[in-house]
């Protein structure tokens, strides 16, 4: 009997593994929380129309930018937009900052590609 456990176990480990990775996988290409997600159709929609096929344009729209730029990096950029907005000098950091500006660049590029692909 123990012998039929060890080869189970010798069977099953790789198996658990490769889930477990897979697993790993869709929570890093998944990991826009459902509100943000959310918040990005709704804007999407506001801008482009409130039809049906808008609806699905905007949600392939995040979705793309998703699987290319992590959730830390979209926060990111979308506060160092938010913040190019407000006035004064205390805030010239993000309209000048080469790191605000990559983070934006990026964001940029991941809009831009969605664009291409969805709409």
């Amino acid at each position: 009997m123990s012998g039929r456990k060890t080869l189970w176990a010798a069977l099953m480990l790789p198996l658990m593994a490769l889930g477990l990775n897979a697993q790993s996988v869709q929570d890093r290409l998944n990991d826009y929380p459902t509100a943000a997600r959310a918040d990005y159709v709704f804007g999407c929609m506001a801008t482009n129309g409130q039809g049906r096929d808008v609806l699905n344009k905007c949600a392939c729209s995040i979705d793309v930018i998703a699987s290319i730029l992590p959730y830390e990096k979209y926060v990111e950029a979308e506060t160092v937009l938010s913040m190019q907005l407000v006035g004064g000098e205390r805030m010239a950091i993000f309209r000048t900052a080469q790191a605000a500006k990559v983070l934006v660049a990026d964001l940029r590029r991941a809009q831009a590609e969605a664009e291409i692909l969805c709409f």
